[in-house]
């Protein structure tokens, strides 16, 4: 609405657009402060070169001369001149000046004060320039000035309450300045202000009362400042009022229910990011000339008014407010056939779309209906919404299909659909978009692959299809879509086959994540030509040969991730050259010398064991020099040892005929495997009793770690002084602890995966006493189990002297997601389901990262009848388990079930976020973890919740509770007495990423 006052000095200039007379008499006051006034000037597009003493002053360019007084400059006009420099003081000799018109220029410098010498100065036009200093006091001796813009400019200090002496000022503008201090009571007396702008200025305070005192006000912006305190109520009854706009300030207080009737001519309402309380005003519905209201970013709360009297309604704005409505009154919006912006992000909406929704304004432009409860899937008739260019339903419900209309949207720009349950396949009308910006669709459950239609969206900057089910190789034509720049993520998912090549087309692409898929093959060398590429992650697949020299020529990267993959060889030399933030090449099989990084305190290197040098101090690597010289007395030794070995084989060959013979017909006699037949053909070490009994100190007391049923676990380190093992030592007298051992090795061989904890060595020996002996060794985990975090970190860390840490809320998210993701892969990543069967936080594992594993296998089950159903098998032993975490139905028949191991971890994941054991005292016989947990929903959640959650800056908001009672109903609905009523971990692991994406965002924002 700024317009208006830019509008006026047209109108008031045309009194200054007289006819000059033909015969002029010089004045010489004139024509020298003109001269002055263009000196000060910079003319770099020769605007002023009129202004030449060969042509009267009043023919020049922008100067206007009077019809009274035919030889005095009345007005200059030089509005969009190109003009700078400075205003020069001698614009104060122009006696007879009514009118200056700058604006849209670049000029600096100071306003002279001199302007206030200017007695018949009636309108200063100066908005958009570069003018510095302090608004003129002097502007108050010029009685007759009716208009004064300074609006975008650089003006710092106070506002002059001498200004208030301007009694037939009309319109006042001062936005977009750098003043200070309050609005001065003084402006409240300027009875003729029909327009006030003071929009951005750093204003604070109150706004004073005195301005229910300016009756023919019709507009009034006070928005972007730092106002307190409420709205004056006279504000309220200036029945004038077109437009009321206090956006953006720290303002408090209610909002009349009568404003209809105190403001009948409001047709702009902006309350928008204030901290206003109460329900919507219900006479809003009926305020008949309102073209826009903006509420977004209060605390205003529901029920939402049925708008549909307002005919003339444009845009409606209500997001982010605690409204808790049902969004059936949408409906009434079919009315409002002007509308063309609608946001309702974030304001806690339930229930279905509405079918109307397909009969609302054609000239519908924004629809944003995000971040709220909605459910159900998106009714049909969209496609009549054909003006739509942004559409956003991010962050809900919503599920079923995508209609295949939406690709008639043909002017969309941005489509968010992120955060939802839409399944089944992306739709190949989506190609159709071809004016798209931005595409997403992650964080759902569509499946299939990705449609190659969407390479005719040639202008999309962004697309996210991450967190799916999506599978099939990456489409070459996708790679070729040159137009994106800002990101491509396509993690998550279940793309499969290599990289393609086309990579390289992604010349502007700044992000590309390709992460935690099953791609294989080589990096593709054309990924050099993505020079403007910041971020890389292509962790999680099984990707292998060398890292591409070619990624040093990125000179921009910051992030680059590469673990979890099969890559070997060296570290190119030159990406040690990168300003890299970091760089992740962790769970490899790299080799060689690693070079000088700029920043090593980012780099991770783990899991590479045949690395060495680079910065020996940080990365905890040997010099290259001592493992040069040890593989050269190795090769010595070889030498040495090659022929002796050939001479014992001969004599050994002999006695290994009849050896054989003897152990197959034992072997065969015994009908059972032994560890060793198990791990046939699985690369381990190689470690005999002696080893482990040095690595552990003898099996003293001090490297006890953990004990069990079958048996006790010992921390130790090899000879090489750099690999920290974990040492499990089965008590062979204990009965099923040999059965035990083999169900171990069994579930174990030929699985892989990064929450799974792997076993690095089988042991079975004898002792030196003579005794059997049989043990499992393991990756060291620097944090130690779950249950310690959970119930004895407190204790042992105050008694180290140490400072307490809790785990803080992510911490907790991420351990869930970790060990959702390990059972997802025992259930359904096989060739065969492995149950395993003893879920509890004492078999919860946690490395120096705090990622989870899961341990203690024991007890696993291996379904190899692929015809039965895939949560279900049986057997003639039912698993024990461990009370509170065993299933109910594991008590009355032998089923062994993968629901079984639902049910631990619906437990597990109460107990993470409650802190209570399932065999807790508070819990009898008619209570236990899973109804204590239950019978708080819906507002008692908070209640039960682990009260040293570290819950992060965003605090215990509405978003958070809802994270909270999210991932409880989760472990509620796992821990159903009734199996078939149980999640699968698919479903899990899916929805617990969803709530995590969910809090990140509610944390930053």
């Amino acid at each position: 609405m700024e317009n208006s006052i830019i509008i006026l000095p047209f109108l008031i200039f045309s009194c200054f657009a007289l006819i000059i007379p033909a015969t002029f008499s010089s004045n010489e006051t004139d024509l020298l402060s003109l001269l002055a006034v263009k000196a000060a000037i910079d003319d770099p597009h020769g605007a002023l070169n009129s202004w030449n003493e060969t042509t009267h002053f009043c023919r020049w360019k922008g100067i206007r001369c009077g019809r009274r007084h035919p030889n005095r400059v009345v007005a200059i006009n030089l509005i969009s001149q190109r003009l700078g420099g400075s205003l020069s003081p001698h614009i104060g000799n122009l006696s007879f000046l009514r009118g200056i018109l700058l604006r849209n220029n670049s000029f600096r410098g100071e306003i002279p004060q001199q302007i206030g010498f200017l007695r018949r100065l009636e309108l200063v036009e100066l908005s958009n320039n570069s003018f510095i200093g302090a608004i003129p006091r002097n502007l108050s001796r010029c009685p007759n000035l009716y208009y004064l813009n300074l609006i975008d400019n650089d003006l710092s200090g106070n506002i002059p309450h001498e200004l208030g002496s301007l009694y037939k000022l009309e319109a006042l503008g001062l936005g977009s300045n750098e003043l200070s201090g309050r609005i001065p009571p003084s402006i409240g007396n300027l009875s003729s202000l029909t327009l006030l702008s003071l929009r951005f200025c750093g204003l604070k305070g109150q706004i004073p009362e005195s301005l229910g005192q300016l009756r023919s006000l019709t507009y009034l912006v006070l928005g972007q400042n730092n106002f307190t305190g409420s709205i004056p109520s006279s504000l309220f009854n200036i029945s004038t009022l077109s437009t009321f706009e206090v956006y953006y300030n720290q303002l408090q207080g209610s909002i009349p229910y009568d404003l209809r009737l105190t403001l009948p001519n409001l047709m702009y309402l902006h309350l928008g990011a204030n901290q206003f309380r109460g329900p919507i005003p219900m006479s809003l519905s009926n305020a008949s000339s309102l073209v826009q209201i903006q509420l977004t970013d209060n605390f205003f709360t529901g029920p939402v008014p049925w708008f549909g009297r307002l005919s003339r309604l444009l845009g409606l704005y209500i997001s982010n407010n605690p409204i808790e409505d049902d969004i059936n009154f949408i409906a009434s919006l079919t009315n409002c056939t002007n509308l063309q912006k609608l946001d309702m992000h974030g304001d806690l909406l339930s229930g279905s779309l509405p079918h109307a929704i397909a009969n609302l304004s054609s000239h519908l432009t924004n629809m944003v209906i995000s971040s709220n409860q909605l459910h159900g899937e998106i009714p049909l008739g969209i496609e009549n919404l054909v003006s739509l260019t942004r559409v956003d339903l991010s962050d809900n419900n919503l599920d079923g299909s995508i209609p295949l209309g939406i690709g008639k949207l043909s002017n969309v720009h941005e489509l968010n659909l992120g955060a939802n349950k839409f399944r089944d396949v992306i739709p190949s009308s989506m190609g159709n978009l071809t004016l798209l910006n931005i595409l997403y669709l992650d964080i759902n459950n569509f499946s299939g692959s990705i449609p190659r239609s969407l390479s005719n969206c040639t202008n999309l900057l962004e697309l996210r299809l991450s967190s799916n089910n999506l599978n099939g190789l990456i489409p070459q034509e996708i790679m070729r879509l040159s137009s994106i720049s800002i990101s491509l993520n396509l993690s998550s998912n279940s793309f499969m086959g290599s990289i393609p090549l086309e990579v390289g087309t992604l010349i502007n692409l700044e992000n590309l994540d390709l992460s935690n898929n099953r791609l294989s093959g080589l990096i593709p060398s054309s990924l050099s030509n993505c020079i403007s590429l910041q971020k890389l992650y292509l962790e999680g697949n099984v990707l292998e040969g060398q890292i591409p020299q070619g990624l040093s020529d990125l000179r921009g990267l910051q992030d680059l991730d590469l673990s979890r993959n099969n890559l070997s060889g060296p570290i190119p030399s030159l990406l040690g050259d990168l300003q890299l933030e970091k760089l992740n090449l962790s769970y490899n099989r790299l080799q060689g010398e690693v070079p000088m990084f700029r920043n090593t305190t980012r780099v991770s290197l783990d899991g590479n064991n045949e690395l060495c040098g680079g910065n020996v101090a940080l990365l905890k690597l040997l010099p290259c020099s001592s493992m040069t010289s040890s593989k050269k007395r190795f090769s010595s030794r070889l030498k040495i040892l090659i022929p002796l070995v050939i001479v014992g084989c001969v004599i050994c060959f002999a006695l290994s005929a009849w050896l054989i013979i003897f152990l197959y017909r034992r072997r065969w006699s015994k009908q059972n495997v032994s560890s060793k037949e198990l791990f046939l053909g699985t690369q381990f070490m190689r470690l005999s009793y002696a080893h482990l009994l040095k690595a552990t100190n003898g099996f003293s007391e001090t490297n006890l770690v953990g004990a069990g049923r079958f048996g006790s676990v010992y921390k130790g380190i090899l000879d090489d002084g750099q690999t920290f093992i974990a040492v499990k030592v089965l008590n062979l007298v204990v009965k099923g602890a040999s059965k035990s051992f083999l169900a171990e090795c069994n579930a174990l061989r030929g699985i892989r995966h990064r929450n799974l904890l792997k076993i690095m060595s089988v042991c079975e020996s004898i002792d030196f006493q003579g005794n059997d002996f049989k043990a499992l060794v393991y990756e060291f985990m620097a944090n130690g189990s779950l249950e310690k975090w959970l119930y004895n970190n407190k204790e042992q860390e105050e008694e180290n002297g140490a400072e307490y840490r809790n785990l803080d809320m992510i911490e907790r998210l991420n351990i869930a997601i970790d060990i959702a993701h390990a059972l997802e892969y025992m259930h359904f990543g096989t060739d065969s389901t492995i149950v395993h069967g003893d879920l509890k936080p004492s078999n919860i594992l946690l490395d120096h990262n705090m990622t989870a594993y899961v341990g203690d296998f024991g007890l696993a089950k291996i379904v190899t009848n692929m015809l039965q159903s895939h949560d279900q098998s049986s057997s003639s032993i039912a698993i024990k388990g461990t009370v509170g975490y065993v299933a109910p139905e594991y008590g009355t028949s032998d089923v062994v079930s993968t629901q079984g191991d639902v049910y631990s971890y619906g437990i597990l994941l109460l107990e993470l976020f409650t802190n209570r054991r399932p065999t807790d005292d508070i819990f009898n016989v008619h209570l236990n973890l899973h109804n204590f947990v239950s019978n708080a929903f819906p507002d008692g959640v908070m209640e039960i919740v682990d009260p040293s959650i570290q819950i992060g800056p965003a605090g215990i908001s509405t978003k958070i509770t809802d994270c909270l009672s999210s991932i409880l109903s989760i472990g509620v609905a796992c821990s159903n007495e009734m199996p078939k009523n149980r999640m699968s971990m698919i479903e899990v692991v899916s929805e617990l990423k969803k709530i995590r994406n969910r809090y990140l965002a509610a944390d930053l924002s």
